[in-house]
């Protein structure tokens, strides 16, 4: 199977199109940490708040030309310092692509993007359970900076 090819978003219109399957990546990664369902039309709403934001980027994966995967980047905004860092907030891969290397490939294509805008450092997130994710994010440079505590 040849290699994905990463290309960036760079459309309104277009990242409006693909809001659709970002609601159902959204809906698959965030199943096991919700008791209740996303709210309807989250990609679209996210898309039209952020996508002109300096830490916002949609990227990319296409085979065959077809999507494959992708990464969507946005602003996370420290409600004390106001500091802005831009974290992943969908990162997705098709089944049958998966273990290829295309979600690092997008990640880092996301932290180069990023940094070519002066933004040097990149935020993810992981379920406190997800070991899977936690272990493949620091095999990927990315250390715990800090828990978040909910109480419910």
């Amino acid at each position: 199977m040849k290699k994905p090819t990463l290309r960036r978003v760079d459309d309104r219109a277009e990242a409006l199109e693909l809001a659709p399957r970002f609601d159902r990546a959204a809906a698959e990664a965030m199943n096991e940490f919700r008791d209740t369902p996303l709210p309807p039309d989250v990609g679209r709403s996210f898309v039209e708040r952020h996508f002109d934001a300096p830490e916002a980027l949609v990227l990319v994966a296409e085979s065959a030309g077809e999507l494959v995967g992708f990464c969507v980047t946005g602003p996370l905004a420290d409600p004390l310092t106001g500091e802005v860092t831009p974290l992943i907030v969908l990162l997705h891969v098709d089944v049958e692509h998966r273990h290829r290397g295309v979600a690092r490939a997008l990640a880092e294509e996301a932290r180069r993007t990023l940094a070519k805008r002066g933004l040097t450092k990149l935020a993810a997130r992981a379920g406190h359970n997800d070991d899977a994710l936690i272990s493949m994010g620091e095999r990927w440079g990315y250390l715990r900076h800090w828990e978040l505590m909910l109480h419910e």
